[in-house]
């Protein structure tokens, strides 16, 4: 198996826009059924045929969510602002959850490993693997997060309080501080990234090994894509919210 071609996304067809051909992998179609997927479940969650006092059936499924995952970011980021944070955070955990079990399409070989077996590559052949394997999903996503900061900050402290975040907790500290907003995009999108990616890697090397490790597969992937996906999520959640935490919060003397 080639490694490097786990980092290469099939172009599926292209989208022609005045001379520019627009290509679309097979990531981006996985992006949009999930978008689907949520807006649907979203909509199915929040139109009950009549919200009662004491919730029952989607209505108490949608609140108990609510609660449950307002409690983790009250933790962090404190039981006054954290309402506020729950729509931005609790979209990105439901695509991260989405995103990261679909994985379930490791199920299917890919052409190269078929090949491996019987002899013969098909011609085409797709197969979907999930969109935070490629490094651009989780960049963008960590981009998003960390972009969070600077704007949360000047909502809750104005622009001084955000510029003064910069010279915590002494001014030689500032470029520091600066070089942190790159770390911290970097360590969140490479953690989500490496995770999943090594998940696609483990599976294929699975379909590579021998007849007796391929009953393994069908164990290996529902780990991967119930509790580490769903840990992923998680961890990717805590952090950000911690690190509006920090860049929100007034500096104690």
């Amino acid at each position: 198996m080639d490694v490097n071609e786990l980092f290469h996304h099939e172009v599926l067809f292209n989208i022609p826009l005045g001379k520019l051909n627009i290509p679309v992998t097979d990531t981006v179609v996985v992006l949009w059924f999930i978008s689907l997927v949520i807006i649907l479940f979203a909509v199915w969650l929040v139109r009950p045929k009549k919200f009662t006092r004491v919730p029952k059936g989607r209505q108490l499924f949608a609140e108990t969510f609510i609660s449950v995952f307002g409690n983790i970011l009250k933790g962090n980021i404190g039981e006054k602002n954290y309402k506020r944070f729950i729509p931005y955070y609790g979209t990105v955990f439901l695509f991260l959850i989405f995103a990261n079990t679909a994985g379930i399409f490791n199920f299917i070989p890919s052409a190269e490993l078929i090949g491996h077996w019987t002899g013969h590559i098909p011609e085409k052949w797709i197969q979907l693997e999930p969109p935070t394997s490629d490094l651009n999903i989780p960049l963008t996503l960590a981009l998003m997060s960390i972009g969070l900061l600077p704007l949360a900050a000047i909502r809750f402290k104005g622009i001084k309080g955000f510029l003064k975040n910069f010279l915590h907790p002494t001014p030689i500290m500032l470029p520091f501080n600066i070089l942190d907003y790159v770390t911290r995009t970097m360590s969140l999108s490479l953690r989500l990234f490496g995770n999943i990616f090594a998940a696609v890697v483990v599976l294929d090397l699975l379909y590579i090994g021998s007849v007796f490790l391929k009953p393994i597969v069908p164990i290996a992937s529902a780990f991967f894509d119930v509790f580490d996906a769903g840990l992923q999520a998680y961890i990717f959640i805590f952090l950000s919210s911690v690190y509006v935490a920090e860049a929100i919060h007034e500096e104690e003397d």
